[in-house]
């Protein structure tokens, strides 16, 4: 361990002992003392008290500036106002219906509008609604296999936990890359039917059509990686993954569980020019509340009518929800929104490459819209073998070194990205900044004395 990550978490742990207290409070009662794994890490993760806009603040009464903003959910920010008066509005009328309701078609609508497609069914979250979108394209092609991509998550069903973070010792040929289970308890014939190529490479999915001719039923994507940092599609992949699909008549299905509000009005779709056949949608769209939607076109979707794929939910299109969603897409989520988050987006990158230059800090920023992150790497991460050499101790010392200085820069995990919300203010990516050039000379100093310590090996 570095010498000064070892200062950071001695002053992190200085500044916040009820969240220490909380977690231990919890352990009797949850695994790890939390409700979900991504929130548990060493020493022990913050308890937050409140959270207002770009603003949380822990037990203990520590501010942040927020750029974790839940996992890239909160593009509205915390409590946005707006949304919490669409949502005080519907209390007045109900909580929970458990049948059809006029918002329902209003927010369809909305999403028709925004991405290519005709018609949409909800959920809760984006496990839910991949796991659901793979269901179709298996039903609509009648075939069985789908493709995913190394080092992705699309969610914790079966299908989609396949090699989302193996270990090199089992990640098999940069060519043909192993299906490894990511958790126990998972049947070998759902795991099989997941089928594992490379980002960014062509030829691994290629190949694995031409090894299955007639049994791929959908390749399922993030159009931008963001469980492995910032991780851009190069010139023509997209493409090349629209015309294999369409060759091999399978479905092209974009996770946009994070990407879809975040890259702009209309998404990937609208970001890259490229549509598939399928889109997922989750996290931003609810403005703080559990909404969900998969859609794609009247044909495809007709087989949920016609009864040969079943979907339902009890808390499906819950009111207060639909209104939360309403607000955000209608009166949150606006083109002159999106271009101001995009402008100090591109301000925080080139702000973090010109201290990493002047530090000599070997690393890149690298932005898509609201979306951002410091890849601690030498050269541009292009999938996730590339991703898997990070120094994660050089990362938890860049983490815990900004939020000790009141910057969230990200959620914790050096897999993750920022988020600029409509809240955040040309101050606080500032004061990011300004706390960063803070940061990166210390940063500079470790991975150039990691270097020399594995030169004299």
């Amino acid at each position: 361990m570095y010498a000064q990550l070892k200062k950071e978490l001695e002053t992190y742990e200085r500044r916040t002992p009820r969240s220490r207290a909380a977690l231990e409070h919890s352990k009797p009662w949850m695994p790890l003392g939390v409700s979900s794994n991504f929130r548990s890490y060493e020493p022990y993760p913050l308890f937050i008290e409140s959270a207002q806009g770009t603003r949380v603040r822990d037990l203990d009464g520590n501010e942040y500036i927020d750029f974790n903003l839940c996992f890239g959910a909160l593009m509205a920010g915390h409590a946005n106002p707006i949304i919490v008066r669409a949502v005080e509005e519907q209390l007045k009328k109900g909580t929970m219906y458990g049948m059809p309701h006029v918002m329902e078609q209003q927010l369809a609508e909305e999403i028709c509008a925004r991405y290519p497609v005709e018609n949409v069914r909800f959920g809760n979250s984006g496990t839910e609604v991949t796991m659901h979108a793979i269901r179709l394209a298996r039903g609509f092609t009648g075939r069985e296999k789908i493709i995913k991509f190394e080092g992705c998550y699309h969610g914790v069903h079966d299908a989609a936990m396949v090699s989302v973070k193996p270990k090199a010792d089992k990640w098999g040929s940069a060519t043909e890359p192993n299906q490894v289970p990511a958790s126990a308890g998972i049947p070998k014939g759902a795991w099989e039917a997941t089928l594992v190529a490379i980002f960014n490479d062509l030829p691994s999915v290629e190949r694995l059509f031409k090894k299955y001719p007639g049994d791929v039923a959908a390749l399922i994507l993030e159009p931008v990686p963001m469980n492995i940092g910032v991780c851009m599609p190069q010139p023509g992949f997209l493409e090349g993954l629209r015309e294999l699909c369409t060759r091999h008549g399978a479905l092209l299905i974009y996770d946009e569980v994070k990407t879809g509000a975040k890259l702009g009005r209309g998404g990937a779709s609208e970001y890259f020019g490229v549509k598939p056949d399928m889109v997922c949608l989750a996290k931003s769209i609810g403005g703080g509340f559990s909404l969900a939607a998969f859609g794609t076109s009247r044909k495809i979707m007709d087989i949920i009518g016609e009864g040969k794929v079943f979907h339902a939910g009890t808390y499906n299109t819950n009111p207060l929800v639909m209104a939360a969603g309403l607000a955000t897409l209608r009166h949150v989520l606006t083109p002159e929104n999106y271009a101001r988050i995009d402008k100090m987006s591109k301000r925080l990158v080139e702000g973090c490459n010109q201290i990493i230059k002047q530090t000599g800090l070997t690393a890149y920023a690298i932005g898509a819209c609201a979306n951002g992150a410091v890849m601690l790497y030498p050269g541009e991460v292009k999938n996730y073998r590339d991703w898997a050499g990070i120094d994660v101790d050089l990362w938890r010392h860049y983490w815990f070194a900004m939020v000790n200085r009141g910057v969230m820069p990200t959620p914790h995990y050096w897999d993750e990205q920022w988020t600029v919300s409509v809240a955040h203010s040309d101050a606080d990516i500032e004061r990011h900044l300004e706390v960063f050039a803070e940061v990166a000379p210390a940063l500079a100093v470790a991975q150039q004395e990691r270097s020399g310590a594995m030169a004299a090996r």
